[in-house]
């Protein structure tokens, strides 16, 4: 075979792969929805007045961020069998891809609550709103601007890290495009069309967190969440500077 001929003869392996982009795309989808619930009880924690469901917060959401994916993977697959726990190799990725996206997801959360000015709240109890809609009707929507284009961004990044859950042979993108290629030995045309196939999703993905950022964010950039240990006090906005008459 021409050493170059993968450059013309990868798209008849995009068929053959479009069953395992539906599998990444269906990992993702669930994983995020979930892990984002997730890190947003998270993120509450994180800020209560409890001492304790701080520092419970603290522990779920470092090990959520510091431990690879490809480690939680293997745990949940091959490490929980030991203590009587059996999953199968979709349902594993899926436990394993959602606490890291709840770890991540748990600061941006954070961040576009915590810019929400105390006054709202203030306001919301001064007309005897319960706290469920005072965040349902008032915290939620104004927290969003900031943290849709950050967690945009996350989920293209849980998408790729799809791509890890063949070694437990999860039937997506890379396990399908493994097994073509140790059939037909055309490897580089193969993992071109699973490049492709990533593309495809990734750069309209990218363009629409812009679009996003720049929309819901009024043309500047939102805070990013920062990225050192998490404190265990309560998380304080800061407050305007006085402006002397």
């Amino acid at each position: 075979m021409n050493d170059f001929s993968w450059l013309y003869d990868w798209p008849r392996f995009i068929p053959e792969l479009l069953p395992g982009l539906w599998v990444a795309l269906g990992l993702t989808v669930v994983s995020c929805g979930m892990g984002y619930v997730l890190g947003f009880f998270f993120a509450l924690m994180a800020d209560s007045k409890s001492r304790v469901l701080r520092i419970v917060s603290l522990v779920l959401v470092e090990l959520g961020r510091g431990i690879p994916i490809l480690v939680l993977l293997l745990i949940v697959y091959q490490g929980l069998p030991q203590f009587g726990v059996m999953l199968s190799a979709a349902p594993s990725a899926i436990a394993a891809l959602t606490f890291s996206s709840a770890g991540y997801s748990s600061e941006m959360i954070r961040a576009g609550l915590g810019a929400v000015p105390k006054g709202q709240f203030e306001a919301a109890s001064s007309v005897s709103m319960s706290a469920g809609d005072t965040y349902r009707f008032i915290i939620i929507p104004q927290a969003a601007r900031i943290s849709i284009p950050p967690l945009v961004n996350l989920t293209i990044t849980i998408f790729q890290a799809t791509s890890l859950a063949t070694v437990i042979t999860v039937p997506e993108i890379m396990q399908r495009a493994g097994i073509i290629g140790s059939a037909t030995f055309e490897y580089m045309s193969v993992y071109t069309a699973a490049a492709v196939l990533y593309l495809c999703i990734t750069i309209p993905g990218a363009y629409l967190s812009s679009t996003f950022e720049r929309r819901l964010g009024g043309g500047t950039r939102p805070a990013r969440a920062r990225r050192g240990p998490l404190s265990l006090r309560r998380f304080e906005p800061p407050q305007p500077a006085s402006v002397s008459p």
